[in-house]
């Protein structure tokens, strides 16, 4: 019995002596989206996108020894909710990382407390031009601000219809359908588009029919509207059913398959910039395409964008040495260049927002297509 427990002992050691020098290291990475409330429609798309590169990157090895854990919550769309989320984050969860919220509204809140709290965060879908990545250098963006992508997408459809004359729609009580509206008229201007008239509505909304009567009355040869996604429906449908069968440009908040499935052939003919080019042959692309194609998910520019933050993460990560520390990750933002997305090349800017090629799509025969 005394040489068994020798032995045992010995085996003890020796395996004590061959196990690997440095366990994996697993890195949170919180993800705040709104799954419920107006951006619901958005949020599960970006679930998705997460979800299915974080499972790549860990199958893969890329990293090494560390590997990704999301940690994803409802932000519900409000900035209340977004706020407990990010709380939960930073305090209870400690991830490394924050991507989100899925709204610039509620961002303009969470943002201030990952940035007192030195957590870095990836936003894959704030787009209001102004004040995100303000608040402070732990603030990075991977989505193109509406700046980005609304001035040349209307001067290329301009070149495209020819259109002279624009009624413009927006909706005024959340800070991302004010900031597209703000780019939308400034464009409008610079192009020389005489604006007829501004119509405005709210998010609790649903009949637009008095606001749309009075741009239509003007002979508008374009509708120009900034609005969430459930808005965008509605006001789409409604625009047909009162007769108008001209172009309707949309903004960001129209980049969501849910405003094909809701206002059906009334979306036909709709325009929007978009972030992602979904027809790009570049190899990233078109193998995220079969990835998610073999999941069974048709993605949309939010999935997309949100894939493309976890891709960030993990380069900053990367860059950092594979250390995967709230300081180690913002430090490796700064070192991402030129990484290959299904977005294209992906840079980020001095200013901490993120830089690749956007492009113009159209709804044409009950999908989103790019326009040629």
């Amino acid at each position: 019995m005394r040489f068994a427990g020798r032995m045992s002992l010995a085996v003890i050691v020796a395996l004590a002596f061959a196990a690997p020098a440095s366990a994996k290291q697993t890195v949170k990475i919180g993800a705040a989206l709104s799954m419920t409330g107006p951006a619901a429609a958005y949020g599960a798309n970006q679930k998705v996108g997460i979800q299915a590169a974080v499972e790549e990157i860990n199958k893969s090895g890329a990293l090494k020894d560390v590997v990704l854990e999301a940690v994803i919550e409802d932000d519900a769309s409000t900035k209340e909710q977004g706020i407990a989320v990010f709380q939960r984050f930073i305090n209870k969860d400690r991830v490394a990382a924050i991507i989100g919220p899925t709204l610039s509204n509620t961002a303009y809140a969470t943002n201030p407390l990952a940035q007192q709290a030195k957590v870095p965060v990836v936003a894959v879908s704030n787009t209001a031009p102004k004040g995100i990545t303000d608040i402070g250098d732990y603030i990075w963006r991977v989505s193109l601000t509406e700046g980005q992508v609304i001035p040349g997408a209307l001067k290329t459809l301009q070149g495209k219809l020819g259109f002279k004359k624009a009624g413009v729609l927006y909706g005024n009580d959340d800070a991302f359908t004010q900031a597209g509206y703000t780019v939308m008229k400034s464009a409008l201007a610079d192009l020389k588009i005489e604006v007829v008239a501004e119509q405005t509505f709210a998010k609790p909304d649903r009949d637009y029919n008095a606001q749309l009567t009075s741009l239509l009355a003007l002979k508008p040869d374009i509708l120009v509207v900034s609005a969430l996604i459930e808005n965008a429906s509605g006001i789409v449908a409604q625009a047909r059913q009162l007769g108008w069968t001209g172009p309707i440009f949309g903004g960001n908040g129209f980049n969501n398959p849910v405003l094909i499935k809701n206002a059906g052939p009334a979306a036909e003919g709709v325009y929007v910039g978009t972030a992602w080019n979904r027809s790009s042959t570049d190899e990233a692309n078109t193998k995220f395409l079969a990835s998610m194609k073999a999941r069974g998910v048709d993605p949309d520019q939010f999935a997309t964008q949100a894939y493309v933050g976890v891709l960030v993460v993990a380069e900053a990560i990367k860059q950092a040495g594979n250390k995967g520390g709230r300081d180690d990750i913002k430090a490796g933002f700064a070192k991402v260049m030129s990484l290959s997305t299904p977005l294209g090349k992906f840079s980020f800017l001095p200013n901490r927002d993120g830089d690749h090629t956007p492009a113009v799509q159209v709804v044409k025969d009950g999908k989103f297509q790019i326009l040629q």
